[in-house]
């Protein structure tokens, strides 16, 4: 489902839809988009998602120009604890084909945790969706004792 889509006059776009069958968010970006563009397409995650209370988020570069956006310290400081009070915790972020690789890379590891966040880098998408995939899951819970719930009789 279409959320919205900006359309920036550098020829830039960033399209955010829901994508009910998946459970997640996905963040489109195509083109040149300066930092400001970049930031105001930050933003407006930030304002759409609030609805959804989603907890995946794909953000796919993978059709994106230039140089992207370097400030890594805005979305740590700014966009990240909004995020994540909004209810995100898993991030597929997909590096721009045309480089394979942006701002993201050179802060953070190919996996990386902040606070009740966990952020994993991809080259391709269909690997960021499989792991989105994977992080809906439930977790295998230990298998119950036979002698559970019985007490002892000594």
């Amino acid at each position: 489902m279409l959320l919205n889509s900006l359309l920036f006059p550098t020829g830039g776009q960033c399209t955010l839809t829901y994508e009910k069958a998946d459970g997640w968010l996905r963040a489109t970006w195509a083109g040149y988009i300066n930092p400001e563009q970049a930031m105001r397409g930050a933003r407006n995650y930030l304002d759409q998602v609030g609805p959804f209370h989603c907890l995946y988020l794909l953000n796919d570069n993978v059709e994106l120009k230039g140089p992207w956006f370097d400030s890594t310290r805005w979305l740590e400081t700014a966009w990240l604890p909004q995020a994540q009070r909004l209810g995100l915790r898993y991030v597929a972020h997909v590096v721009q084909a045309d480089t394979r690789h942006d701002s993201m890379l050179l802060k953070y590891p190919r996996n990386h945790v902040v606070d009740s966040l966990e952020l994993q880098l991809f080259h391709d998408v269909a690997e960021a969706e499989d792991w989105l995939r994977r992080c809906q899951q439930p977790t295998r819970q230990p298998a119950a004792s036979p002698y559970q719930g019985y007490r002892s009789l000594t």
